[in-house]
């Protein structure tokens, strides 16, 4: 019986062997050089010492498309959910949930963050 696991494991070992032998031979050489082996971020160089500067209105509008797009996904299962709830508890949920966002969109408002203009 051991003899017999011993063959299957050697066995195995010899196809993969021979597999990546294949893969070794058949692949795409492909010449390495410095640019293809350093990391790429977001087209920076990060060799150099300077970056350009990065703009707040574009972060903050991807903040806000995050935000908007959980809360769909929230509200998602309200819709789901209604016929299993009580519902005083169902209807107290979603308007305190509306609520809350209304006053983050009023707020974002008042603060300029939805102004497209960079």
């Amino acid at each position: 019986m051991i003899t017999l696991n011993l063959i299957t494991i050697i066995t195995l070992m010899m196809i993969i062997m021979i597999m990546m032998f294949i893969n070794f031979m058949i692949s795409k050489n492909s010449n390495f050089n410095m640019n293809k082996l350093s990391p790429f971020e977001c087209g920076y160089n990060t060799m150099s010492i300077m970056h350009p500067p990065f703009s707040m209105n574009f972060y903050l509008m991807t903040i806000l498309f995050l935000m908007f797009d959980i809360e769909i996904t929230i509200l998602m299962p309200f819709f789901i959910m209604i016929k299993m709830c009580n519902m005083k508890i169902y209807m107290l949920t979603l308007f305190l949930f509306m609520t809350l966002m209304t006053l983050g969109l009023f707020n974002e408002w008042n603060q300029n963050i939805l102004n497209w203009k960079m």
